[in-house]
C-alpha cells in the first residue's frame, strides 16, 4: 500500500521554493532555505531545517543493526523498558523505602563523612533485598570502605548483591580518583564472586557539568573508559584478545574487563541531543571493543541522570518540565538505567513530595505513555540518525586527539583547554539570552516565594578531601543559570527592590510589546519595574518617573513614536534625574544611553544598572 498515493508528489526544491517565498515576505534574503534555518552545537554540527531519505548514513543502509548486536546504536540489549534509580546523599532509610516500594528499581547511594557515612550503610539498606534492588555507590576516597561493608552485609545476610560499586579513576561527583590497585582488584572480586556486581563507574557528567558539549563529553567517556579497559586488563595498549589475561599475566581478560564497566552520561530538555549522544556512545563503545578483539562485548551499559548544570533554584518548578523532557530522552535514547533528579534539587535536600515527582515522572513514561515498550523509537528518524552519526564521528575524532596526547591521563590540559572554550561559548549565548532559561533568564517571577531545604552536600562540589575530576580539568562546575540567578540573590538581599521606570510612550497598543520585552529583562535581574502609562508628554512622564524614586529609565514604544517624542521625553528624564536611559529597541536619539534589544548583552544591561542604581552586596 503506498500510503502517500492521494497526494501530490513533492521533491526537496519544491520546499526550498516555498520556503524562500516565506523568507523574503519576511525580509529575509538568503541563497537557500538551509542556510538561512540552519541551527549549530556547540561541536558545531549544522542541524539542518529538513531531512529526508538522503540524509541516512551510508552504513545504516547497508546494515541498520539490531537492538543488542554490535555496534549497538539500536541498543545494548534487546529488553525493552529502563531502570528506575533514585539518587540518595542522606541516612534516611525510611526515604529509601518509600522509593523502593514506589516504583524505584535500584538506588544510588552518595557515601562520606557529610553524606551517608560508611558505618551507616547498614542502616540505609536494612529493609531492601540486595539481590532484587541494585545498589550504586558512590563514595569517592571511601570507595574500598563502602564496597567492603556492602559486600559484608551481603555475606552477612547470605544473599548476592547486584549494582556497581563505583570505582572509578577519576571519581564522579567531585572526588580523587580511586587507585588503580582498588580499581583492579575489587573488579577482580567482582568477577571471581559476585556475577551480578560490576566495579567501575565511568561518569562522563563532570565533562557536562563543567560545561563541555556534547562531543566533548562522549570523547573523554571513552577515554576514560579505555583507560580502564587498559588498567583492568593489566596492558599498555588494548588488545589482549577476547577472554585472554593481560600483558603482565596478572590482569582480567577483555571480556572480562568491559563487563566490569557502567557509564554515566547527562541526560538535558535538548531532547533530540540527548537521543543522539546515547545512541552515539554505544557506537563509539562498540567500535573500542571491536579493536580491543571483543565486538559482541562491546555493548556499553548507561545509567542517564538529568543534568545538574540545566537545573535551576529560581522557579525550582519549571525543573519538573526540565527534567520530564531529559528523562523522555534517556528512555529513547536506550539508556539501561535513569535517575531523574527532583526539582528542589538546587535547594538542598528534596522532600517526600519532590522525591515522588521525580520517581512518577519516570512511572508516568514507561507505564502510561508506554515509551518503555518499544526498543529505539527513534531509529530510522532521517534526523536522529544523521545527528547520531555526525555526533559520533565528531566525538572520536576529539576521543583520538586525547589519544594522540597520551591517553586520558596525560591529556588533562587539553581537555580543560577544550571545555573551556565551550563554557565560554555558551555563557555568552546566556548572557545574550540566545540560550534562553524559563523562569530565570526569560518570563522571570521576581514575586515567587522561595522553597527551603535543608542544605546537602552537593553532588558536584568537592566534599572534604576530595579534589573533583571538573578541577582536575581546571574548570568549576557550572550551572547555566547561576550568573542571572547571583544577581537575582543580590537585588533580594537589599532593604528595599532596586527598580527600573518604564517611560511608555503612546497608546498602550504602542508601547505594549517593547515594554514588556525591556520589562522582563530587567526583571530577570531581579529588578522591579514601574510604567508611566499612556500618554506622550515629556513632562508628565517625567513627573511620573520623579514620582517613582527610580533613577534609571527605560523608553518604550514603536519606533514612529520614538522618532517624534524620543528626544523629548528623553531630555525631560534627564532633567528629572535619570541617571541611565535605555531604549527599548534599537536606534540613536539624544540622551540616550543604550539599546535593548533581542540578543544584546542581557547580563551586561544589568549589572551595569545594579551599578547605576548603587545596589551593594
Amino acid at each position: 500500500m503506498d500510503l502517500a498515493a492521494g497526494f501530490p508528489g513533492t521533491t526537496r526544491d519544491d520546499w526550498r521554493a516555498l520556503a524562500l517565498a516565506v523568507l523574503r515576505k519576511s525580509g529575509v534574503e538568503a541563497g537557500s532555505p538551509e542556510e538561512a534555518l540552519a541551527g549549530h552545537t556547540y561541536d558545531d554540527l549544522t542541524i539542518a531545517p529538513l531531512y529526508d531519505a538522503s540524509d541516512l548514513p551510508a552504513d545504516l543502509l547497508a546494515d541498520p543493526g539490531l537492538p543488542g548486536s554490535p555496534p549497538f546504536v539500536r541498543g545494548s540489549r534487546t529488553s525493552t523498558g529502563w531502570d528506575v534509580r533514585q539518587r540518595h546523599a542522606a541516612s534516611d532509610p525510611e526515604a529509601v523505602l518509600a522509593d523502593l516500594e514506589n516504583g524505584v528499581t535500584s538506588l544510588w547511594l552518595v557515601i562520606g563523612d557529610d553524606a551517608i557515612p560508611v558505618a551507616e550503610l547498614p542502616t540505609v539498606l536494612r529493609d531492601v533485598y540486595l539481590d532484587l534492588a541494585p545498589i550504586v555507590l558512590d563514595a569517592g576516597p571511601q570507595t574500598l570502605e563502602a564496597a567492603e561493608a556492602l559486600l559484608a552485609l551481603a555475606a552477612a545476610r547470605g544473599t548476592a548483591v547486584t549494582g556497581n560499586l563505583g570505582a572509578s579513576l577519576a571519581t564522579p561527583a567531585g572526588g580523587a580518583p580511586s587507585s588503580r590497585d582498588v580499581v583492579v582488584n575489587l573488579a577482580k572480586r567482582c568477577v571471581a564472586d559476585h556475577p551480578g556486581l560490576r566495579a567501575v563507574t565511568v561518569d562522563a557528567t563532570p565533562y557536562h557539568d563543567a560545561g563541555g558539549s556534547d562531543a566533548e563529553e562522549l570523547g573523554c567517556s571513552i577515554a576514560l573508559g579505555l583507560a580502564h579497559l587498559r588498567a583492568l586488563t593489566g596492558t599498555g595498549a588494548p588488545g589482549a584478545g577476547p577472554g585472554g589475561a593481560g600483558d603482565s599475566g596478572t590482569g582480567l581478560g577483555v571480556v572480562q574487563a568491559l563487563g566490569q564497566l557502567d557509564f554515566r552520561y547527562a541526560a538535558t530538555a535538548d531532547q533530540f541531543a540527548t537521543i543522539a549522544k546515547l545512541r552515539a556512545a554505544r557506537r563509539l563503545w562498540a567500535r573500542v571493543a571491536e579493536v580491543c578483539g571483543a565486538p559482541e562485548e562491546g555493548g556499553q551499559r548507561q545509567h542517564a541522570v538529568t543534568s545538574s548544570a540545566m537545573m535551576t533554584a529560581r522557579d525550582p518548578w519549571v525543573n519538573m518540565l526540565r527534567t520530564t523532557l531529559a528523562c523522555f530522552a534517556a528512555g529513547v535514547g536506550g539508556a539501561d538505567a535513569v535517575t531523574v533528579q527532583p526539582f528542589d534539587a538546587r535547594l538542598g535536600l528534596p522532600d517526600a513530595f519532590s522525591r515522588r515527582i521525580a520517581r512518577n515522572t519516570q512511572s508516568l513514561l514507561l507505564e502510561e505513555s508506554s515509551l518503555g515498550r518499544v526498543i529505539d523509537p527513534a531509529g530510522g528518524s532521517w534526523y536522529v540518525e544523521r545527528r547520531t552519526a555526525d555526533l559520533a564521528e565528531r566525538a572520536w575524532a576529539w576521543f583520538q586527539e586525547i589519544e594522540a596526547a597520551g591517553g586520558y591521563e596525560a591529556a588533562s590540559g587539553l581537555i580543560a583547554e577544550r571545555i573551556a572554550a565551550t563554557r565560554a561559548r555558551r555563557a555568552d549565548d546566556i548572557a545574550h539570552r540566545r540560550f534562553p532559561i524559563t523562569g530565570v533568564s526569560e518570563f522571570p517571577d521576581i514575586n515567587e516565594k522561595p522553597l527551603n531545604r535543608p542544605t546537602p552536600p552537593d553532588p558536584h562540589e568537592p566534599r572534604a578531601g576530595r579534589q573533583s575530576e571538573e578541577r582536575d580539568a581546571g574548570a568549576d562546575v557550572v550551572r547555566y543559570a547561576q550568573e542571572f540567578e547571583v544577581l537575582r540573590d543580590l537585588a533580594d538581599a537589599q532593604p528595599e527592590r532596586p527598580k527600573v521606570f518604564l517611560a511608555t510612550i503612546g497608546t498602550v497598543a504602542a508601547y505594549t510589546a517593547r515594554a514588556a520585552f525591556a520589562g522582563n529583562l530587567f526583571q530577570a535581574g531581579g529588578i522591579g519595574i514601574e510604567s508611566a502609562g499612556p500618554g506622550s508628554d515629556p513632562e508628565q512622564i517625567a513627573a511620573a518617573f520623579a514620582a517613582s524614586g527610580a533613577r534609571v529609565a527605560c523608553l518604550c514604544s514603536s519606533d514612529r513614536m520614538y522618532a517624534e517624542h524620543a528626544t523629548a521625553v528623553a531630555a525631560a528624564l534627564k532633567r528629572a534625574g535619570a541617571r541611565k536611559l535605555w531604549l527599548a529597541g534599537k536606534g540613536e536619539y539624544e540622551g540616550v544611553d543604550g539599546c535593548l534589544y533581542a540578543g544584546c548583552d542581557a547580563l551586561g544591561v544589568l549589572r551595569a544598572t545594579f551599578e547605576d542604581l548603587e545596589v551593594t552586596r
